[in-house]
């Protein structure tokens, strides 16, 4: 199964799902703002995308420099905001045969499929 987080008001997302279906794929789409992700679904997605909790998060967001200013985060802190606000989650990302990437570059996302 190809599932893939989707924003469908992020350019690199409706991209990325475009790309995915010109090369003959019907992901599952997952509309991670409208459904978010548990604490389980984000440490599982850490481990297939082989990230620290930070490497997923968007750190240019107004959102993340609000929440982050002045604290010292631990891991488990990061995925709790990560789980709290599904905005601060990194986008497009693929996730196919218990692995994932992040599309940014989209090639990620291809290479992930070959």
């Amino acid at each position: 199964m190809v599932i893939l987080l989707h924003n469908p008001r992020c350019s690199k997302s409706r991209e990325a799902l475009a790309a995915l279906e010109e090369r003959g794929h019907t992901p599952t789409i997952r509309r991670y703002l409208d459904e978010p992700l548990s604490e389980a679904e984000v440490i599982e997605l850490l481990k297939q995308l082989n990230l620290s909790p930070l490497g997923l998060v968007r750190q240019k967001e107004d959102l993340w420099r609000e929440l982050s200013a002045g604290k010292i985060l631990t891991d488990a802190d990061i995925i709790d905001l990560l789980v709290q606000h599904p905005k601060l989650i990194e986008r497009p990302i693929l996730i196919y045969q218990n692995q994932a990437a992040i599309g940014r570059p989209l090639e990620n996302l291809l290479e992930l499929l070959n």
